[in-house]
């Protein structure tokens, strides 16, 4: 089959908060590929421009009359030449001229459409035969911060990591266990509940910051008494957004905690409620703290979300400094396949854990399903319910199915 692309077609879609996104399909002689942008609510400094100045219709523009003359032509199994030339055609380090999403878009369209013409699942045609890992899944059940404008838990995320379950499909029952049961223990503690929900699906409360981890921990150990395999919380504090830089605080409705103050309270939340996982607890420069925590921290996998924004040269950063040892990876952050490719092969050479993540404003498409895999991240962040989400991990039930015996679930040591 002929990978040769012969058309770039791009449009407006909507994601999961109706806002509009950037859609690409590109068609190569004996096959066809799709991929659309998702968009963060909390977005690290450093990332990728997400779209040039006019916005989207700029956007679908720039991929009409400067990305597909250009591209078309090409071999669409070409992944790192085409990728290159999208670097070219922006001219700029963070895409500032074509836009982190429409490079994004286009990358991603290319490798899925080469995946087609093969006649191969896009995880297989990145990882090939080795490419039989099933990631964890790491579920939002609990928002607050920027996710429920404010109005809740300073920190963004309380999360569910199944860790000892057997299969792909054990570890989203052992979640989606998880969501009910803080369902039934909100409605218990917060008599301001109605059953209201974030983008990502997760319920959202009134209740402090360890009022909620008291419950999320709560769900998580009874579900693991229930399933018989151990199931822990996790967190994204996602601390650049309630970081007041003029009072150098951590501001939080009850207090206000110095940098140092930080470390400590975030070492004996990990202590207290057997964290396994803590995302973005300091601010997105302070490489310093994150050091320290990794240093200090036990059984806990200390993650760069907005301190890394997925960019090689941060990561490189981060491991000279021993900055956090878990990164996430979120390909519009930093443009194209390409670029996560190598930040991931660079993150697992240092022996950090790649965790590949959803937007919180995302779309049904499921590469990030074949990404986990193909790529082999042993973490996949997406979500537990919500129809975005659900598209994700009932894609990686249909890979774990696909792969029959030769499935296996990744080795975490936490």
């Amino acid at each position: 089959m002929s990978t040769v692309i012969e058309d770039v077609i791009a449009r407006k879609i909507f994601n999961s908060r109706g806002e509009e996104t950037i859609e690409v399909d590109v068609i190569t002689a004996g096959g066809f590929g799709r991929a659309s942008a998702p968009s963060g609510a909390s977005r690290g400094k450093a990332e990728a421009t997400p779209y040039p100045k006019g916005g989207i219709e700029e956007a679908i523009r720039k991929v009409e009359q400067v990305i597909a003359p250009e591209i078309i032509g090409l071999n669409a199994d070409s992944q790192e030449e085409i990728d290159s030339l999208l670097h070219s055609l922006d001219g700029t380090e963070n895409f500032n001229n074509i836009g982190g999403n429409t490079a994004f878009a286009v990358s991603l369209a290319v490798a899925d459409a080469a995946a087609n013409t093969y006649g191969l699942p896009l995880f297989q045609y990145l990882g090939g035969f080795y490419a039989k890992v099933l990631p964890y899944p790491l579920g939002n059940v609990l928002s607050g911060g920027k996710h429920t404008a404010g109005k809740g838990p300073e920190i963004q995320e309380f999360l569910s990591l199944p860790l000892g379950a057997p299969s792909f499909l054990e570890a989203q029952r052992a979640n989606a266990t998880v969501h009910e049961k803080v369902r039934k223990l909100l409605e218990k503690k917060d008599k301001t509940f109605t059953g209201g929900k974030s983008d990502e699906g997760a319920w959202t409360c009134a209740l402090s910051n360890d009022e909620a981890l008291e419950i999320v921990y709560e769900a998580c150990e009874e579900t693991s008494k229930e399933l018989g395999f151990e199931c822990r919380v996790g967190l994204d504090v996602a601390a650049s957004t309630f970081w007041n830089a003029r009072k150098k605080r951590y501001v939080y409705r009850d207090k206000a905690l110095d940098s140092n103050e930080q470390l400590e309270y975030i070492l004996e939340l990990i202590k207290n409620y057997k964290l396994a996982y803590v995302e973005d607890p300091f601010r997105e420069e302070d490489f310093e703290k994150f050091a320290e925590l990794t240093k200090k921290a036990k059984n806990c996998l200390i993650c760069g979300d907005d301190l890394f924004v997925t960019n090689l040269k941060r990561l490189q950063k981060g491991i000279k400094l021993g900055a956090a040892n878990t990164i996430i990876i979120k390909v519009n952050q930093i443009g194209t396949l390409t670029d996560a490719w190598e930040t991931i092969r660079a993150a697992k050479a240092a022996g950090y854990t790649p965790v590949i993540s959803h937007r919180s404003g995302d779309t049904v498409d499921s590469h990030i399903a074949h990404l986990a895999v193909g790529l082999g991240c042993p973490i996949i962040k997406t979500g537990v319910v919500e129809g975005a989400r659900i598209a994700k991990l009932n894609e990686l039930i249909r890979i774990e199915e696909m792969l029959a015996d030769r499935a296996l679930m990744a080795q975490l040591k936490v």
